[in-house]
């Protein structure tokens, strides 16, 4: 095999521009691409520097729920930091816990899309 990572990761919204609000504005993802392509607008974001970028993919794009993507893990450098920040943005995070492999905390999107961050023990 000769993958090296995934694109993109597929998370269905109801509205495009709010979960664009959300992703940039309260986790400071960046905008890698935005325009409109059949049958919609092409919307994706991610961390700086990240390979694999987050496809909102709105109402008709492909079928999907806004919801059903759950279980995307974010790491971090400081889970305590990101977790104050989402939590005075008004975001419900569980955690973060003490897990064998590091810390880690869990938060939704606006749309009910569940993610994890993840701070990996020097070990790890």
């Amino acid at each position: 095999m000769t993958i090296t990572h995934a694109s993109f990761i597929t998370v269905p919204v109801t509205d495009q521009d709010a979960a664009l609000r959300f992703w940039t504005e309260t986790l400071g993802f960046q905008v890698t691409a935005d325009r409109q392509m059949p049958p919609g607008r092409w919307l994706q974001v991610a961390p700086e520097g990240a390979q694999t970028v987050l496809t909102l993919s709105g109402p008709g794009m492909g079928g999907f729920t806004p919801g059903q993507t759950q279980g995307i893990m974010f790491v971090t450098s400081d889970v305590d930091a990101d977790v104050e920040r989402l939590k005075s943005a008004g975001v419900d995070v569980t955690g973060p816990d003490p897990m064998p492999w590091g810390r880690m905390a869990g938060f939704r999107d606006p749309d009910g899309n569940g993610f994890m961050l993840l701070a990996e023990h020097p070990s790890a």
